[in-house]
């Protein structure tokens, strides 16, 4: 693939950028990563050294596309640059041309993560990013030094979407949660409840149901609203209900929230392992159905060198845990 015929098809979206009467010979590909950057960073000084330019060089690149566009783009503050309406209009498909020229650029090159330079994002629970992307990214860290990976938070409202327009390369869910024709799946990953104490506040084993029922507890709930969970329906079908006193949105938060003070739990058994010098675990009185974790990415990525390269070495990860 040839400069020009990357920055033809680069031309063949312009229009998708609301931009009109203006002469797009005058318009470079350094210009629109200028623009990428300021709107991600909305600092002239962190954007122009994530592009290795002087502030003045950014500075005056910012000025070409002013001149270019007719907009002030971004308006100087006291803590640094705002995005205007219309900048804020071009963030999504401009983003979506510089990826389109990434991965142009990437398609003409065999993929080798020892010397690849991309940059991919990753979207996961906090469940997911401690007990299997943590210690994937150390492992990542040694074998492919120049591979930029943004972790960002789980929105499984927003998943798909993002997906669709190239925000994030790959999302984990629990299986069946998320589904679009689009979207290709694969699980990876499969985990259990278990019950968990302050360490030295109970005794090991399976915890009777009526100290169970007493207890104080804390659970998960993704919004921090609901009070019902994968136990209650559980208990429910045995005709109990237990006190919850605590709904959060983390289970990090949870399983810290327990080591500190009289509450009891349930967690995911791959996240509690590696709280052991502080929490004690116990079976809980019922039995509470586990889950399982797929990986999720979208169709159009799905012959990416890079991106597949990364899959794989997910998949392959969570089968050695």
């Amino acid at each position: 693939m040839t400069l020009e015929r990357m920055w033809y098809l680069l031309q063949s979206n312009i229009d998708g950028l609301g931009i009109t009467n203006m002469d797009n010979r005058r318009l470079d590909l350094n210009l629109l990563l200028a623009l990428d950057a300021l709107l991600a960073e909305q600092n002239v000084t962190r954007a122009a050294r994530r592009l290795n330019l002087s502030q003045p060089a950014l500075s005056a690149q910012l000025t070409r596309l002013r001149m270019l566009l007719g907009d002030q783009l971004m308006i100087p503050t006291s803590r640094g640059v705002l995005p205007t309406a219309m900048a804020l209009e071009l963030q999504a498909p401009l983003r979506a041309i510089l990826n389109q020229a990434r991965d142009l650029v990437n398609r003409a090159q065999p993929f080798d993560p020892a010397i690849a330079k991309i940059t991919l994002s990753v979207a996961a629970s906090d469940y997911m990013q401690v007990a299997v992307l943590l210690p994937f990214l150390v492992k990542l860290n040694a074998t492919a030094p120049g591979l930029r990976i943004a972790i960002r938070l789980l929105d499984p409202l927003a998943v798909a979407s993002q997906l669709e327009r190239g925000e994030i390369d790959v999302a984990f869910v629990q299986t069946a949660t998320v589904e679009a024709p689009s979207l290709r799946s694969i699980d990876v990953l499969s985990d259990e409840y278990v019950g968990i104490a302050r360490r030295g506040s109970i005794k090991r084993g399976k915890m009777a149901m009526s100290p169970f029922l007493a207890a104080r507890h804390i659970i998960v709930s993704p919004t921090g609203k609901g009070f019902i969970g994968p136990t209650d329906i559980a208990l429910a079908a045995t005709g109990s209900s237990r006190n919850v006193a605590f709904a959060v949105a983390s289970f990090v938060f949870l399983i810290e929230a327990v080591s500190r003070c009289e509450l009891i739990a349930l967690a995911p058994k791959r996240l509690t392992e590696r709280y052991m010098n502080d929490i004690d675990t116990f079976e809980p009185p019922v039995r509470v159905p586990g889950f399982s974790i797929a990986m999720l990415w979208h169709d159009r990525t799905n012959d990416h060198p890079g991106r597949q390269w990364l899959r794989r070495e997910i998949k392959a990860f969570c089968a050695l845990l």
